[in-house]
């Protein structure tokens, strides 16, 4: 069976239902909503294990890590981004009793659910296959798994096979490194050298430091080298320009050099390890390492190992991980962020050399093309030093507006958008659709030189200009018109702009420290007019074009 949150509740529901010796409607009710109360410490209550599942199951919020607070996405958002025809919210309240007619309208609210499961199901398909097919090579489910998770349970499959104990026996639980503090000084490598004092005040920051939790570490801690600013926090260091359209020309070129797997090669190369894994946790971390490098990209191996090189670092500062060790995640990525410093520090001896950004795993340069070889044999310098690897690619321009949002055309034409310029395959599916007419625009207006009047005016796909509502459950969504006449809304509602539409107003409940006791309205679109059309056969008033117009000015360069 295939659903959605289905582990966490439709297959119990199901469960208990087959299983009960006297089964009713409300029997099947009570358990429905004994599962929906159920607070969050309780989650895995009423979970059905694998082990003891009637009928296999493939959840496909487990498998795109919906479960997860920061990708959390609902059904009725995934029918805005996958474009259906039709977005449905429950017909009726919860707990209303049903007249007969009432079911049918609901029996086709349920139909129109699995339905756009079904198209998700069909979107998610190579995800799944990928999981099916480690399944038979590896002897173990991963069909629920997402992506860290299996690159987790791999390495932790390996781990054992050499003979680290990752778990207890009974009951199974993670072994893992706790630390009541953690010296900084610890973490930074003897070989992090630098030359300018700014570099150098970072490292004695550092230095002085010592934590008791990861979170809040790196908040503030950055420093300015030749009128570029590096800014360094837990997930990796980043910086760049902003607002700027940088061009390669026939004296100057722009580099993009980036770390072949840089996380997990700084915890190789260095021989780093969570203390309890020993340093047999390098070796396998190598091996699993060099093992990819035999296969081909595209292959489901390489996906799997990939998985699993990334997976380890991203595990290292999970408490519910048998990879636990704060002091080797502080290790990996202070010094991953300090080593490409060091890269930049090289390279911008040159006056000739001068910053574009700086990310997690690589820095961008505009560098004068007579210093090209010079360039090659600084990375080559830098190679040797860290035992790392560098790969180039080249620019031939690169429209930023700030380090999250950019577009970079490579010297063969091709993009690479991020941020409110990226659309389209570019976008999760957790991420929010809307308006890609936009970012569509502003590419051709950045890239093309078109103009953007007119590319709005002529755009010919409607969904493109479409725009989702998403309110929590908590609250309401309703419309007003000219005349003040309210309708309530769904609370993931589609619309877009129009010049003969409505108010949409978001209605949340009073504050705790409220004395009336009022719901708090604030104006969605504050100042424009909207069409809601949750059926794309109600996309029937022209659309305001100024707004899109707006939008896409923002984001001139």
């Amino acid at each position: 069976m295939v659903g959605f949150n289905n582990l966490g509740y439709d297959y119990p529901v199901i469960d208990f239902m087959m299983d009960a010796a006297d089964m009713t409607a409300e029997v099947a009710y009570y358990k429905s909503k004994e599962i929906i109360d159920t607070n969050w410490d309780d989650r895995f209550k009423h979970l059905v294990w694998e082990s003891q599942q009637i009928v296999p199951q493939i959840d496909l919020y487990k498998i795109h890590h919906f479960d997860n607070m920061a990708r959390a996405t609902s059904l009725k958002m995934l029918e805005f981004n996958m474009g259906s025809d039709s977005i449905q919210d429950l017909p009726y309240e919860p707990d209303t009793f049903l007249e007969h007619h009432q079911i049918t309208e609901l029996i086709k609210y349920n139909v129109h659910d699995v339905m756009e499961t079904w198209k998700f199901y069909i979107a998610s398909k190579s995800k799944i296959d990928f999981r099916l097919e480690m399944e038979v090579k590896h002897g173990r489910s991963f069909i629920n798994s997402n992506d860290t998770k299996i690159g987790a349970d791999y390495f932790t499959m390996r781990l054992e096979q050499v003979g680290v104990q990752c778990y207890t026996k009974q009951p199974k639980k993670p072994i893992q490194t706790h630390r009541q503090s953690i010296n900084l000084a610890d973490a930074v490598l003897p070989l992090i050298r630098f030359n300018h004092p700014e570099f150098n005040r970072i490292v004695e920051w550092f230095k002085r430091q010592t934590i008791t939790q990861t979170k809040g570490v790196f908040e503030d801690v950055n420093c300015t080298v030749n009128d570029f600013t590096f800014v360094f926090g837990l997930g990796g260091i980043h910086g760049s320009v902003s607002s700027q359209i940088i061009e390669a020309d026939d004296d100057y070129a722009i580099i993009d050099l980036d770390v072949t797997s840089y996380y997990p090669n700084v915890a190789i190369k260095n021989r780093l390890y969570p203390e309890h894994l020993s340093e047999v946790f390098c070796d396998v971390y190598e091996d699993v390492f060099e093992q990819r490098k035999s296969y081909d990209k595209k292959s489901s191996e390489s996906a799997m190992l990939k998985l699993a090189l990334n997976g380890v670092y991203g595990k290292s500062n999970s408490a519910y991980s048998p990879f636990y060790d704060p002091l080797f995640t502080m290790r990996v990525t202070i010094n991953g962020q300090l080593m490409l410093c060091m890269l930049a520090e090289m390279l911008m001896e040159s006056d000739h050399v001068t910053m574009i950004q700086a990310n997690t795993d690589g820095i961008t340069i505009k560098v004068h093309r007579s210093l090209l070889d010079w360039v090659d044999q600084v990375c080559k310098y830098w190679e040797d030093y860290t035992k790392l690897n560098l790969e180039s690619a080249h620019y031939s321009r690169m429209m930023i507006r700030d380090v999250n949002n950019y577009i970079a055309e490579f010297t063969d034409g091709k993009l690479k958008r991020k941020g409110a310029y990226g659309y389209g395959d570019d976008l999760d599916w957790n991420q929010n659709h809307s308006s890609q007419v936009v970012a569509k625009a502003i590419e051709a207006h950045l890239v093309r030189g078109e103009g953007i009047r007119k590319f709005i005016e002529t755009h010919q796909i409607m969904k493109d200009f479409f725009i989702a509502a998403k309110i929590p459950k908590n609250s309401k969504l309703i419309s007003v018109d000219d005349q003040g006449n309210e309708t309530p809304q769904q609370n993931t509602t589609r619309y877009y702009m129009t010049r003969n539409g409505v108010t949409l107003i978001k209605c949340m409940p009073p504050l705790a420290k409220s004395t009336t006791g009022e719901w708090r309205r604030f104006e969605v679109a504050k100042g424009w007019k909207v069409h809601v059309c949750n059926n794309v056969n109600q996309a029937t008033q022209p659309i305001d074009y100024e707004y899109y117009i707006q939008e896409v000015e923002k984001l001139r360069l």
